[in-house]
């Protein structure tokens, strides 16, 4: 790679797929892929930024390009500082959700066969409180619950029907298994 600075255009090429790489290494920081943040190339790009705002581009056509990579880059930069902040301060929806299916995953184990429906339908009821949706009657959860149990186990020809409660995609549901 040419030393930076001595050629515009191949510094333009240079920051525009550093750019790229910055927001594809912070998309997968922030999803959880990555356990640190992607400073280094970040930090590459605000250099390349830096040298050339304080050089003259005498050419238009290059002018125009460096000025919109650096709006893409200082755009990015204000949403991933953003982002930033609401994880450190707890607020960042996504990691939230994620938090709260793995305490409802170790919180709330699946039902035993033998577990009444007054425990699967309490468990629905928080888990759907815990993922922020409207709670429904008891009542009609229970009976949701034996109405499924008695067309399962008409349908499968089984003793009992297993509940358990889930979270998928942000949204409580019921899952049901046969028991033989």
């Amino acid at each position: 790679m040419a030393k930076i600075g001595h050629d515009l255009e191949e510094d333009l090429k240079v920051l525009d797929v550093k750019i790229k790489q910055a927001k594809f290494e912070y998309d997968q920081y922030f999803l959880g892929h990555r356990p640190r943040e992607p400073i280094l190339v970040r930090g590459e790009v605000q250099k390349i930024i830096a040298l050339w705002s304080n050089l003259p581009i005498h050419n238009t056509a290059n002018r125009f390009r460096f000025n919109t990579l650096c709006s893409r880059f200082f755009t990015f930069r204000r949403q991933w500082d953003e982002v930033n902040r609401k994880i450190e301060a707890g607020t960042y929806e996504p990691h939230n959700q994620r938090a709260r299916r793995r305490v409802q995953s170790s919180d709330t184990p699946a039902p035993t066969p033998t577990a009444s429906d007054d425990d699967v339908c309490a468990a629905y009821l928080d888990a759907r409180k815990a993922c922020g949706q409207g709670a429904p009657d008891r009542s009609k959860v229970e009976a949701l619950i034996e109405k499924q149990r008695a067309a399962l186990v008409e349908k499968y020809g089984c003793k009992d029907v297993k509940f358990r409660v889930v979270v998928e995609g942000g949204k409580t549901k019921l899952k049901a298994s046969p028991v033989r």
